[in-house]
């Protein structure tokens, strides 16, 4: 395929940025892959009642190309019965083995953020933390990219990774969707629950609850009485526990929470903000609850521990955490990302306009998860008793 132009490459100077996002995600085998003109989207579920969602934005790649197919979507356009459907642009969509992608990535030894106690946006200066290894040490880290290309329907995705003259190439074979993978749906208009807070604050609570091996997660969220937010792990073999986001006295507050209330108020004054911090957490940066009027002032929804569990990864790494809910109870975990492109050499020398230094690039990751029904969260927060 070498004289055929592929649909799609890009190349990328810092293959750690890619493995933690796509690690983010690495609790399901495959993958379906969506090439877009805006980045590469991965999806993974399991079950479907737990979705996990992550774009590599293509400012994460120092070249981003997208050659939209014409003649091979001819057969696409041609099952449309709407006459405008050759205007839509056709975004190639495939299954990929994850796991496979991740092993290939880890080949010149990437790190893993989570595994050394990392709870900030990672970047390439994490990859000093294992100088025993040869192909991590600091010399080596500015001769190292990552290829990927497709170059047609149904061929493989080609990773080649190149370190000091150490050339790598993999093809991981692509499958057809099987049509079965159908996105967990957020009702946006809808929304019951939305909080945005420090993503440190969230791991350490289901950390800490998973210290006694619950079965249901349950989360309580009220507008205007306490606890306003907390969060409780029942059902396990040990004791129930529960965590509770509270007020703090003025004088105990951080600076950051100081500033997380100037954003909730717009008018600026400080007793718009003490009147506003009343009605949050000090945690929290947005706080927004109206729950459904069947459940009167306080929003009370439950889901299965072991798949909140499935996005510590992600809670690790990332800077903020938008928790959202609808009044389905389907619940978002949206994780803000934020990669420092000036620590890895090369980035933004591609395609990009800019000439200066580059600033730290946001990415998201989204969990989204199934609520259980009243009879399911009974029967798993009875099932140890049954042992």
């Amino acid at each position: 395929m070498a004289d055929v132009e592929p649909i799609f490459s890009a190349v990328s100077s810092n293959v750690h940025h890619l493995y933690a996002l796509l690690q983010c995600i690495g609790f399901a085998p495959k993958a379906t892959v969506q090439l877009t003109p805006d980045g590469i989207r991965f999806s993974v579920e399991e079950g479907r009642v737990i979705q996990g969602l992550a774009f590599l934005d293509k400012a994460l790649f120092s070249s981003y190309t997208f050659n939209p197919p014409t003649a091979q979507n001819q057969r696409l356009r041609d099952s449309e019965n709407d006459d405008n459907s050759s205007n839509t642009t056709y975004n190639p969509c495939f299954v990929v083995s994850l796991s496979a992608l991740l092993e290939t990535l880890k080949i010149f030894g990437v790190n893993d953020p989570s595994t050394t106690g990392a709870n900030r946006a990672v970047s390439v200066q994490s990859s000093n933390l294992s100088s025993s290894n040869a192909f991590t040490t600091p010399a080596l880290l500015f001769d190292r990219s990552c290829t990927l290309k497709y170059f047609q329907d149904g061929s493989p995705l080609s990773i080649t990774l190149s370190e000091t003259g150490v050339k790598t190439t993999c093809e991981l074979t692509t499958y057809e969707p099987d049509g079965g993978e159908v996105d967990i749906p957020l009702q946006r208009d809808a929304i019951s629950m939305k909080i945005i807070m420090r993503s440190a604050w969230l791991h350490n609570a289901i950390g800490e609850l998973g210290a006694t091996n619950p079965n249901v997660l349950k989360i309580s969220a009220s507008a205007n009485e306490e606890p306003f937010f907390a969060l409780s792990g029942t059902g396990g073999p040990f004791s129930e526990s529960s965590v509770e986001f509270s007020i703090e006295e003025q004088s105990q507050n951080s600076g950051a929470s100081s500033q997380s209330r100037k954003v909730l108020t717009d008018d600026g004054t400080s007793r718009s903000r003490a009147k506003r911090a009343k009605l949050a957490p000090t945690v929290t940066e947005t706080f927004l609850v109206s729950p459904p009027s069947s459940m009167g002032s306080r929003l009370k929804q439950d889901y299965r521990f072991s798949l909140i569990q499935k996005a510590s990864r992600a809670m690790a790494v990332a800077n903020k955490v938008s928790i959202r809910g609808d009044r389905q109870g389907v619940l978002s975990l949206q994780f803000m990302i934020e990669f420092d492109m000036n620590g890895s050499s090369g980035a933004g020398s591609g395609t990009r306009p800019s000439g200066g230094a580059l600033g730290p690039t946001v990415t998201f990751v989204d969990f989204r998860f199934v609520p259980l029904l009243d009879d399911e969260a009974a029967d798993e927060e009875g099932a140890d008793d049954l042992e």
